[in-house]
């Protein structure tokens, strides 16, 4: 028996691993552009969030019809990897059906299973397609999804129709020439499965070559397609298949109404109040900056978020700003911060390791001030994301560059803020009076 099957698929899978190894290691790269930040505490709460949030997908529960349409999917995702790994090693080892010899009736079952879900996500994907391209769904006709991104869901929603399509037609032809006593398949007599069954007919008045041909291209499209699959979700929003896990994991075990403040910056409020403590403390040196302007003054873990955005926009959605028409889109902030990200490491990879200034930045090139200014920092598009992403520390780091490195702030901002620096609160009460309003 010819071996070059098995070469040639060793040569596919071998560079699928090496390209998808790379693209992941400049993601990885890219992620730990942004500043350190220790995020290990209470191990417990992170496991319990990584079980719920991730493998769970306890937040898709709020709207049960699709959270179970999209639990199909991933459950698809996850458990048919199963019968991936045999066909991987059918095609290292140029054997058929691997696993059938020594699980027995039990392969049986699992294939069984299989097709039951590949038909669910063969039918769920077709009924998503429906809800993105016909449907007038709000959240999925916003102008940042027009171009790549809405073209970017439509393809891999038709690219898990195909590949379960593949599947089941392979098994058809498969249990077919079974039955016929073709040679290399009947050696292995499985039985016709559940789904694939109910295809044969269809290919019933083939001959024996014609069948074998269906099933050897079948086998070879569905392998080659979870390659193709398999690189393509670095440059897809579907790369949070993957990293919806660490984002959960790290996610942040703080209230959500906490917000992150300088220390340099809560020093210096405290020396004001109490001017004894500046004279004990002595000259301690300004901070390098205030905020952030592009990517790489943002926290890896605000990278990592960018990454594993699903724009599914739920969180714009949630968002009261953009529901009263105003320009602000968390889905958007997310989107604008991973396109920024992207550019720095096409710059760095150009540059041989180093990044060179290219007079752009994620503040003003990317985002607007008009759309940092319209946040209410009200926390809903947090609460609703999926994977815990969170765009609201973006818009605080981006908008705190904006007030304290360039000044840019609306007039009733800065009279706000003057009040505070002169009198300890946003009204003009002389400290003495602050709480007077409380008598009223």
């Amino acid at each position: 028996m010819s071996i070059l099957p098995q070469i040639l698929f060793v040569a596919a899978a071998a560079a699928a691993i090496f390209l998808f190894a790379g693209k992941a290691k400049q993601i990885r790269r890219n992620i730990l552009l942004g500043k350190e930040e220790t995020l290990t505490d209470n191990p417990a709460a992170r496991w319990r969030n990584l079980l719920l949030l991730a493998f769970g997908q306890k937040k898709m529960f709020r709207n049960p019809s699709v959270a179970i349409m999209h639990f199909i999917i991933y459950a698809g995702f996850v458990i048919i990897n199963i019968e991936v790994l045999e066909i991987f090693l059918d095609g290292i080892f140029g054997t058929h059906r691997l696993f059938a010899p020594y699980l027995g009736g039990f392969y049986n079952f699992l294939i069984n299973f299989f097709e039951i879900l590949a038909l669910g996500v063969l039918i769920v994907c077709v009924i998503f397609l429906i809800r993105r391209n016909v449907m007038n769904i709000r959240r999925f006709r916003k102008k940042e999804l027009d171009g790549w991104p809405r073209s970017d869901a439509n393809y891999i929603l038709i690219t898990e129709i195909v590949l379960m399509s593949l599947f089941l037609t392979m098994n058809a032809a498969d249990t077919l020439l079974q039955q016929r006593g073709a040679p290399h398949y009947s050696a292995f007599l499985t039985g016709n499965f559940v789904v694939s069954s109910l295809l044969q007919p269809l290919f019933s008045g083939l001959s024996d070559s014609a069948l074998t041909g269906l099933e050897r291209t079948c086998w070879w499209l569905h392998i080659l397609g979870i390659f193709a699959f398999l690189n393509y979700l670095p440059y897809s929003k579907h790369l949070h298949i993957i990293l919806a896990f660490p984002n959960a994991y790290y996610a942040r075990l703080a209230p959500q109404g906490h917000m992150n403040n300088m220390p340099s910056i809560q020093q210096e409020v405290l020396f004001a109040m109490q001017p004894e403590l500046a004279a004990q403390a002595g000259d301690a040196p300004p901070p390098a900056k205030f905020g952030a302007r592009d990517v790489m003054d943002l926290s890896w873990r605000n990278l990592l978020d960018a990454y594993s955005c699903t724009e599914c926009g739920r969180c714009s959605a949630a968002c009261p700003a953009n529901a009263t028409g105003k320009l602000l889109s968390p889905r958007k902030i997310m989107m604008d911060t991973r396109d920024r990200l992207e550019e720095v490491g096409k710059n760095i990879n150009a540059n041989k390791g180093s990044f060179q200034d290219d007079g752009k930045s994620l503040l003003h090139n990317y985002i607007t001030t008009e759309e940092l200014r319209a946040c209410t920092t009200c926390n809903a598009c947090v609460e609703e994301c999926p994977v815990s992403i969170n765009p609201l520390e973006i818009i605080l780091e981006l908008r705190r560059s904006l007030v304290m490195e360039e000044s840019n702030a609306p007039q009733e901002w800065n009279m706000m803020f003057g009040n505070i620096e002169n009198n300890f609160a946003p009204w003009k009460f002389s400290p003495d009076d602050r709480d007077a309003w409380a008598k009223a």
